[in-house]
């Protein structure tokens, strides 16, 4: 192998090996990727985690491991096509259906909806950004082959489900805020109805695709970048997925130069974590390792490369003497005085989160 600073930063990277490894064993026989295997409130299969996780399996070269999760999850949704057809349904006719009864955001890792039980807090389950990330991931494995004709009918499902029921409000993609429409959760929805296009061939779904873009440029953009809301000015670091991956404007447009500009001066935590929000208290609020990696992600496509290495330098500074990596890190946290109230309620953060492990693993894919 010629050496390279590229090839030299991989070689002396011990996280990048074990990224890879906990990837695979926190996939299920069933395919599922649970969120954090160590963690007992995170011991569930979300979409949103699973689509990022699956796609770095695809940049790693775990094709096969990639694949059986989408086949999980075109499992899941299967199983419960009923209760997708009737939110569709019911949405057409004006009346959106109480959360409880929509298609889920996680699943448990057989693929059934997650049942009550004394061991675990109820979370969220109205979040719709995760079937938008499905068929983005989606098309993202299959990379211009053909889709498995046995798969057209879950795909278009999932696309009609999109459609009818992107711009209804729910949470947002930390499960913190409900009532809203978010443009994390928008991006999304656009990403996936793109993606549906492709893999099946219908402009249609393009098409509803460009509806959702055009709500996201019309009612999401304060002081020349985008914000969180339509009512909500604030800077979040999910609105990195309106640059990548979902590219809803090119990344050199000022509206997303200036909102990346605005993450990395209001988000910005010492040493160079990223935040999730200002004002967050979970665990104190602390700087989120997925996010670092993100915008260094976001860095590296743009040419910033020094600015991307800096950040997979600070997360990986971070990892656990195995290689771990956790969600956040607590000790420049927002609130320190709402760090230990979190730990007696779940124990410590998140230790090994599959998704601070795949974003690192993309980004240091996208500096090479």
């Amino acid at each position: 192998m010629t050496s390279s600073p590229e090839t030299d930063r991989a070689l002396g990277d011990p996280v990048l090996a074990r990224s890879i490894e906990v990837l695979k064993a926190g996939q299920s026989p069933s395919g599922a990727l649970i969120a954090s295997p160590d963690f007992g409130v995170y011991r569930f299969a979300w979409l949103r985690d699973g689509a990022f996780c699956a796609h770095a399996l695809d940049l790693a070269g775990e094709r096969d491991a990639a694949w059986t999760w989408h086949e999980w999850v075109f499992r899941s949704v299967e199983a419960h096509r009923a209760q997708v057809e009737s939110a569709i349904e019911r949405v057409a006719r004006g009346d959106t259906p109480p959360p409880e009864e929509m298609p889920p955001a996680r699943y448990t890792l057989d693929g059934t909806l997650e049942t009550e039980s004394g061991d675990t807090e109820s979370w969220p389950n109205l979040q719709i950004d995760g079937y938008g990330m499905w068929l983005w991931a989606l098309e993202q494995h299959l990379a211009g082959r053909a889709l498995p004709k046995e798969h057209a009918g879950t795909v278009e499902l999932v696309a009609r489900y999109l459609e009818g029921c992107g711009l209804l409000e729910c949470w947002d993609c930390w499960e913190e805020y409900s009532g809203g429409r978010h443009a994390s959760t928008l991006a999304s929805v656009y990403a996936g109805l793109r993606a549906a296009a492709t893999l099946l061939g219908d402009e249609r779904w393009s098409e509803a695709g460009s509806r959702i873009r055009r709500v996201l440029l019309s009612d999401y953009t304060v002081d020349g970048r985008f914000r969180k809301g339509p009512a909500d000015d604030r800077v979040d670091a999910s609105l990195l997925w309106l640059s990548v991956p979902f590219e809803v404007l090119p990344r050199d447009d000022p509206r997303i130069v200036a909102t990346i500009e605005a993450i990395g001066r209001d988000l910005a935590g010492p040493g160079g974590g990223v935040y999730r929000y200002r004002g967050d208290t979970y665990f104190g609020g602390g700087q989120w390792l997925l996010l670092t990696s993100w915008l260094a992600w976001h860095n590296a496509l743009t040419g910033a490369t020094d600015r991307a290495a800096t950040g997979q330098d600070w997360v990986r500074a971070q990892a656990l003497e195995n290689g771990d990596l956790s969600e956040q890190v607590c000790g420049h946290a927002q609130d320190m005085t709402m760090v230990e109230p979190w730990i007696e309620r779940w124990g410590t953060v998140a230790t090994p989160l599959l998704w601070s492990h795949a974003m690192y693993l993309i980004a240091e894919r996208a500096l090479a």
